[in-house]
């Protein structure tokens, strides 16, 4: 498990490379991967989301929703909420 300092210091990495945000905090299964569909439908091929979410399965659903989909998951953070999953929109 990270520490609180090297949770923050992703944190902060992850918002500055991230070209949108998505809040997801509060939703429960399915929201949270239906808002990240709709927003990604928006979004061009090589940008990135963020998203910070903090329903439990977000770290089952995230990972096998970009499978599905072809999407990059960049990098993830579910030590702590929130949970934080960066994902860089494929084709």
């Amino acid at each position: 498990m990270a520490s609180e300092s090297d949770i923050q210091i992703l944190t902060e990495q992850l918002s500055q490379s991230a070209d949108k945000k998505l809040d997801a905090l509060g939703l429960r299964c399915p929201e949270p991967v239906m808002m990240v569909r709709l927003e990604i439908r928006n979004m061009e091929e090589g940008q990135s989301l963020l998203i910070d979410a903090d329903d439990p399965a977000t770290k089952r659903d995230i990972p096998s929703f970009c499978r599905f989909m072809d999407h990059t998951l960049v990098a993830q953070q579910t030590d702590s909420m929130p949970y934080q999953f960066l994902i860089k929109k494929g084709l």
